[in-house]
Order: structure tokens, then C-alpha cells, then sequence
């Protein structure tokens, strides 16, 4: 080996050094030297701000409440700011209750840590090994050529197309769990806009479209067990019919999918595991009368509990010999920042229970029993739709729907009333990645910040509250078989 030979550092050779080397070219001192106004930029403000938040919260903030409560607020002003602002990366954030919780006496590093272990999680990870899969094989290329011959129209209709995709992640997500469908559709969504430009080639219209595309999916996902469909990204990419056309030409795309041609033993095996899986999910737990297979383990086995993703690093792909379908190297493409940021919500939905803060929030709601009857539906649902930005939605359900039931009971209403406001308005979490695990699928394609979900996110989010106050009052008193009294 060549003695002037430079280590590559971003190879993936284990014995690539993890230190600096050392750098032979000498450097003048101005080259390193900084001025001090390069101090105050808008990103140290930022980083700034968290710890600032926090600091005030805990010092002028005072509430009839353990103490940590007011600290386990304080970090959540911490923690958002610097998800809001991007300050710090998001993964490295996402970490932050690891040594907030312990710091403030919130809660012990070890269960902290468990908080990014959770069956959830376990489901994302398998979920996306099966999606990596997929992306390997060429599956979501085939499929996405299938979805947009079959939705493009001719001439192209980008409303039309992204009205399929939505549809068929809504009606995926009604047979399976929501993060589930997400992982099944993103790839086949992002199929579709890798034929489109990036980068600064990309025109605007372009890119309204494949933030519409990508919200319409984790949207779809989220409420595909409702009865209403999302449909606001279509006011982004009126018109854009001309210009998606040159990248989604219908005759280019079937001799691209001619090209293809038919499906390989690898193929149908990943899809065959996909389906497997997929029966899985559907069947653990059907009804109260039929448990499903779910009651052979003792409600033991969870979503996460089916990796079936294991079956591919044991069914070869009959390419080479003794080849897999999948190897730990195709993995390195996992993306751990998920894992991260689904785990700090479910640390922070844990914390705002053991510090109290739980508590201070159904206290703050003890005013419903003064709401006119009219007005409550509406009111339960903003509530929910609100708290279910900053924990998960099985938290806040958690936390919202027993309180309703004693209050219903106090306003002599069906309970129905308050529960199901209650219970879907915490499905309406559209704002934040944070907010459900499917957000955070779509966030990390690269097609969409923040901004363009709380743009969107917000109009959706009043509509679907509009709607559930207008229905439970009169379509919901007929199907649940309640006249607002009991």
C-alpha cells in the first residue's frame, strides 16, 4: 500500500478509522480563526431557545400539581422548539428524554430506554425490512406503474392519480394498522415521483405535486377507517397536468413496465411473504365473538410480535447459489431516525402520565360539563385533535375517554356522544411527525417538512372537526342508537 494513501471515510470498510486523520496541509490561522458575529445566528438562537422555554417554565409556570409536571412540561418546550425550529437534527432530539427524564426526576434512564423498544416499533422495524425488500426487487416500481396506468387518465389528470393513491392506502389502512399501510404505500408513492425531476431542476409545480402525493398517503393512512377521504392536496396541483405529463406519459410508462418483465421467484416470494403478513395483521384479533389467532398466545402477541420479515433471510432467491432474498448489508438503508422519533413519542406519551402532567390536563377539562350539548361534540373533538399532536393517539385516547364517560354522566347524555368525538378526534393528528407513527414515514422521504404538513394539516384537521360536529349530533344519534339523553 501506497505510504501517501488516504483513508476513505465514507466507505463502509471496517477498518476505516473513526478518528480524524491527521490533515498534512498546513492552514493559515485566518482559515480557522471565526469573527464573534458568527455567534449569533438564527440556528444558535434556536438551539438557544429549548433550554430558554424550559428554563422560564420551570421558574414562572406554577400549577396545583407535583412539581414534575411543571418540569415534564417544560421539557416538552424544550424538545418541540427544537423539532420546530430544526435547531439540532431531528434523530438527536428524538434522544433527549434519554437524559431530560432522568435530569428533571421524570423518569429512570432503563424505562426511558424501553420506551424505544415498544411493539410498535418492533412492527416498524420488521415493516421496513419487507419494504426494503420490496425497493430491491423492483416490486414498488411495478406497482407504481400499475397505480398510475390504471389512475393517470389520458390525458394525464394529476387530481385522478393522486385521488388512487389516496384511495388505496385508505383502503389498505381499513384492513391493517395504520403505520403498516403507510410502509406498504410510501414505497409505491415515491415509485411514482422518482420519475419525476429533484433537486434545482425541479419546478414548483412538480414539487407541489410530490408533497401532495406524500401527505396524501400518511393522511389516507390515518383515516382510512373513517368514512372521509383527504382530498385537500388535490388543490395544490390543479392545472399541473401539463407539466406532470412529459414524466408520466401513459405509452412511456407501459413499455417501461413491459421492460420489466414477468415476475421473478424473488418477486413473488417477498410479495407472498407481503401477503402473509398482511393476513396476519388482519386476522390476530377479528371481533369480540371471533379472537383470531391472536388467543392462541394469551392476547400475548402483539403486531410487532409477527416478523415475518425473518422468513426473508431464510427463503433464497434462486439468483446464487445459497443467496437469501434479503442480507443484514441490503438492511444498512434502515432508517434508525424513525425508530428515534417514534421512540421519543411514546417516551414522552409515558412521561406525561408518571410526572403528573396527565393529571393537570383531564382537570383542565372538567369545564365540558358546562358546555351546551350543542357545542360539545365539537369541543371533545378540538381537545383531542389537539392533545394528539403532542403523544400518541392510543395515549391520548387513553386519557380523553374515561374522563367522558364521567362527564356524560354528569350531563345525564349517552356516553357515545362525548366517546366517539372523543376517540376520532384523536385520529386527527396532522400536524406533526411526532403525531402518529405514519407521519413519520412520509416525513423521511425528503418531500416534505414541517411547514408543508402544518399548511396542510391545519385546514384538514378543522374540516374533519367541522364534519364530526355536524354528523354526531344527528347521523351519529341515529347509528348509535342515542337521543342525547340516558
Amino acid at each position: 500500500m501506497n505510504g501517501d494513501h488516504t483513508p476513505n471515510l465514507n466507505s463502509d470498510d471496517p477498518k476505516t478509522p473513526l478518528l480524524p486523520v491527521h490533515d498534512p496541509i498546513q492552514r493559515s490561522p485566518s482559515s480557522i480563526s471565526y469573527p464573534i458575529t458568527s455567534l449569533f445566528t438564527p440556528n444558535n438562537f434556536y438551539i438557544l431557545l429549548g433550554p430558554l422555554l424550559c428554563t422560564l417554565i420551570c421558574l414562572l409556570v406554577k400549577l396545583d400539581a407535583p412539581v414534575t409536571s411543571i418540569y415534564m412540561l417544560a421539557i416538552l418546550a424544550w424538545i418541540f422548539s427544537w423539532w420546530f425550529t430544526e435547531a439540532v437534527p431531528m434523530p438527536i432530539t428524538s434522544m433527549t428524554p434519554l437524559f431530560l427524564f432522568p435530569l428533571f426526576g421524570i423518569a429512570s434512564a432503563d424505562s426511558v430506554a424501553r420506551s424505544f423498544m415498544d411493539d410498535v416499533i418492533a412492527l416498524v422495524l420488521g415493516s421496513f425490512i419487507l419494504a426494503l425488500a420490496v425497493e430491491h426487487y423492483n416490486i414498488h416500481k411495478r406497482l407504481a406503474l400499475n397505480i398510475t396506468m390504471l389512475f393517470c387518465g389520458d390525458p394525464l389528470n394529476p387530481p385522478l392519480l393522486l385521488l388512487g393513491i389516496c384511495a388505496t392506502t385508505a383502503f389498505v389502512s381499513m384492513w391493517m394498522h395504520n403505520v403498516a399501510a403507510a410502509v406498504i404505500m410510501m414505497p409505491v408513492a415515491t415509485g411514482i415521483l422518482q420519475r419525476l425531476p429533484r433537486g434545482p431542476t425541479q419546478s414548483n409545480v412538480v414539487g407541489k405535486f410530490c408533497k401532495a402525493v406524500v401527505l396524501g398517503v400518511i393522511y389516507s393512512a390515518a383515516i382510512g377507517g373513517m368514512s372521509t377521504l383527504t382530498g385537500t392536496g388535490v388543490n395544490l396541483i390543479l392545472g399541473s397536468g401539463q407539466v406532470l405529463s412529459v414524466y408520466l406519459d401513459k405509452a412511456h410508462l407501459k413499455s417501461e413496465l413491459e421492460m420489466l418483465g414477468p415476475m421473478a421467484f424473488a418477486e413473488k416470494m417477498v410479495l407472498a411473504v407481503f401477503g402473509m403478513l398482511i393476513v396476519l395483521w388482519m386476522t390476530r384479533s377479528i371481533t369480540d365473538d371471533i379472537p383470531g389467532w391472536g388467543a392462541l398466545f394469551n392476547g400475548l402477541a402483539g403486531d410487532g410480535t409477527v416478523m415475518m420479515a425473518t422468513l426473508l433471510f431464510i427463503i433464497p432467491n434462486k439468483k446464487q447459489r445459497g443467496e437469501k432474498l434479503m442480507d443484514w448489508n441490503k438492511c444498512k438503508k434502515l432508517p434508525w431516525n424513525i425508530v428515534l422519533l417514534l421512540g421519543a413519542g411514546f417516551a414522552i406519551a409515558d412521561g406525561v402520565k408518571t410526572s403528573g402532567l396527565a393529571d393537570v390536563l383531564s382537570k383542565a377539562l372538567d369545564f365540558l360539563e358546562e358546555v351546551p350539548y350543542l357545542a360539545i361534540a365539537p369541543m371533545v373533538c378540538l381537545i383531542s385533535a389537539t392533545i394528539t399532536e403532542f403523544t400518541s393517539n392510543n395515549s391520548t385516547t387513553t386519557l380523553v375517554v374515561p374522563l367522558l364517560i364521567q362527564i356524560a354522566k354528569t350531563m345525564h347524555i349517552h356516553p357515545l356522544l362525548l366517546m366517539v368525538p372523543g376517540a376520532i378526534g384523536a385520529q386527527f393528528s396532522f400536524l406533526l411527525p411526532t403525531g402518529t407513527p405514519s407521519n413519520i414515514v412520509g416525513f423521511t422521504t425528503g418531500h416534505i417538512e414541517i411547514k408543508d404538513m402544518i399548511k396542510t394539516g391545519v385546514p384538514l384537521k378543522i374540516f374533519g372537526i367541522a364534519a364530526l360536529s355536524l354528523l354526531m349530533p344527528t347521523l351519529g344519534a341515529y347509528v348509535f342508537g342515542t337521543n342525547g339523553e340516558v
